[in-house]
């Protein structure tokens, strides 16, 4: 059903009704926009994206100006030092292509390696937690030429796509409550071992003020060596980063340190056109990321719930809740016995994605009692997320991560590059599915989402949050396609998180205090390790959308109340 056809039937109704998690309709339905729309966890990455599109760029061109001034702001959630994932709508082709921009494990990196010097899992913080590729620089020169050279408008030039992440890396910004928040979390000297980034000399000097003290909300953060850093990539293009002076001086720095990444690895790098997964949901083709990343497990979850009324049981209810949260067990479930480089072992997706087992996962799901542990059934046979639709109507949803706040903690050389930590969740147990080997991606929970009808976007969305993001996927599009709900409505209202994420480590089932005290209860009633945490709390993630009206090509853009972002368009 269409947005119209949805607000004429009485479900939604932009001038009736504000929505049932919004103070006033305008905060529900605000922006509208007819040419371009963005959306991200910072206002002014989502302004340096509109600016490019109203210039001329497309919406590819628009997502590096917002992924890249991203890692300049937002560099506990993201930096140059990460990496992404890419689903890209043509609208001159009418296709959906997918790209994957995730480092892999450096040559030398290998179990043999870690565990001659005394380690059991690879560590989480430090040099040798930075044992992949940096994928990030790599998937925007991917996606940039494809888009240069594939859709309807060629677009701008690269250079002209950094223009805001050096501006405020050169000459400041202020520092957002998010930043602020875990700058403090991070300078913890008791914990010697995970919190404590201020025993690493580069990110004390980057991202500390002078006296070592972290940055309070509004004053003015600068990066210099990051500014000089964007110039050579805009200038110079990916290679600089990959093979040219800033490889040279990040493998330097890690050498010296006792790092494993190494000049051959990040010359042999390549992001990689891959082919994205797709299942139906109620009429709507759902579209993410086939593995290394965990896409397979959220759009299990929708096959599993295709099997289910979800609208008679009620948004917000507990039987809504409850159906939720055991969907995502038995996804779950085939996630992780699955889920790593699908170079390194045989993944059977079209078994995992098929109608049959969507029907016998939803067959397992008992409405009176939460199941405790899900075994899958055997076959037969921390991120950032940015939206953007374009004049055009084409869309991008991407996806760009550093995994653990601020990564693993090292800024290499003089280059202010901050590397990510993804690969200290390799598996040392030469057993384990997704077990350290060189060369190999390591399982990824960055995921990104797409909604089409009739071969064109209808919703583009997405989130941060590690094991949450298939859960915060599976809210957004039964609120907006089973509930009617306008996106902004959907990202706001309260959520659920079951499992770990990013910042926590505790396994239970984290559910909001908005929702009401008598559905908490049901669900502890159910068997589910209920905790309740705060109204608004950013370890649900940053989420985000952007809703095309099929009939009248409005855009109707969503940010999540949980961050720093904003909505924009033209």
């Amino acid at each position: 059903m269409t947005l119209s056809l949805l607000m004429a039937a009485g479900t939604v109704s932009a001038e009736k009704s504000p929505g049932k998690y919004c103070d006033t309709p305008s905060r529900c339905i605000n922006p509208i926009t007819k040419y371009g729309s963005v959306t991200s966890p910072n206002y002014l990455a989502s302004v340096a994206g509109l600016e490019v599109l109203q210039k001329g760029g497309n919406a590819v061109d628009a997502a590096i100006a917002v992924a890249s001034t991203m890692n300049v702001v937002y560099p506990q959630m993201t930096t140059l030092g990460g990496d992404n994932f890419w689903l890209i709508y043509n609208a001159k082709t009418k296709e959906v292509k997918a790209l994957n921009a995730s480092g892999r494990a450096g040559e030398l990196a290998t179990i043999d390696f870690y565990k001659k010097k005394g380690f059991e899992r690879i560590p989480s913080r430090g040099y040798l937690a930075a044992n992949t590729v940096p994928g990030t620089v790599s998937g925007w020169d991917a996606a940039h030429k494809y888009a240069h050279a594939n859709m309807s408008n060629s677009g701008l030039p690269w250079k002209a796509l950094f223009d805001s992440a050096i501006l405020y890396s050169q000459d400041g910004f202020p520092v957002t409550p998010s930043l602020a928040r875990w700058q403090a979390i991070n300078v913890d000297p008791t914990d010697s071992e995970f919190r404590n980034l201020q025993r690493f000399s580069g990110f004390k000097q980057t991202y500390l003020k002078p006296d070592g003290s972290p940055y309070k909300v509004g004053e003015i953060m600068k990066l210099p060596q990051l500014a000089n850093t964007y110039k050579l990539i805009a200038e110079k293009g990916a290679n600089e980063f990959y093979r040219g002076s800033i490889a040279k001086k990040i493998v330097a720095d890690l050498q010296k340190n006792g790092g494993v990444l190494t000049l051959n690895d990040f010359a042999n790098h390549t992001a990689d056109w891959v082919t994205p997964l797709s299942v139906n949901y109620r009429g709507y083709t759902a579209y993410n990321l086939p593995p290394n990343t965990q896409g397979m497990a959220s759009l299990e979850i929708l096959n599993v719930l295709n099997n289910i009324d979800v609208k008679k049981l009620g948004e917000g209810t507990p039987d809504y809740y409850h159906v939720m949260v055991e969907a995502t067990k038995q996804a779950f479930a085939d996630r992780d016995k699955y889920l790593t480089d699908p170079k390194f072992a045989k993944i059977p997706l079209d078994y995992l994605l098929s109608e049959k087992h969507g029907k016998d996962q939803a067959a397992r799901i008992s409405m009176n009692k939460a199941a405790a542990t899900v075994k899958p059934l055997d076959p037969k046979g921390d991120t950032v997320w940015i939206g953007v639709v374009d004049k055009d109507g084409n869309a991008v949803s991407l996806i760009q991560s550093i995994y653990h706040d601020f990564g693993s903690g090292i800024v290499a050389g003089d280059t202010g590059v901050l590397l990510q930590n993804r690969g200290s969740f390799f598996s040392l147990d030469p057993t384990h599915i997704n077990h350290i080997e060189p060369g190999k991606r390591t399982f990824h929970t960055l995921n990104a989402a797409m909604l089409l009808k009739d071969k064109k976007p209808f919703l583009v969305y997405g989130t941060m949050g590690g094991e949450g993001q298939p859960q915060t996927q599976a809210a957004i599009a039964t609120r907006v396609v089973d509930f009617g709900m306008f996106p902004q409505d959907a990202v706001a209202a309260p959520r659920w998180l079951h499992g770990r994420t990013w910042g926590a480590a505790s396994n239970d089932l984290k559910m909001e205090g908005r929702i009401p005290q008598a559905t908490l209860d049901e669900m502890k009633r159910r068997g589910h390790p209920v905790a309740e945490v705060d109204d608004y709390t950013d370890t649900m993630g940053h989420a985000g959308a952007i809703m095309i009206d099929p009939e009248t090509g409005l855009r109707y853009g969503a940010t999540d109340p949980r961050g720093d972002g904003l909505a924009v368009g033209y």
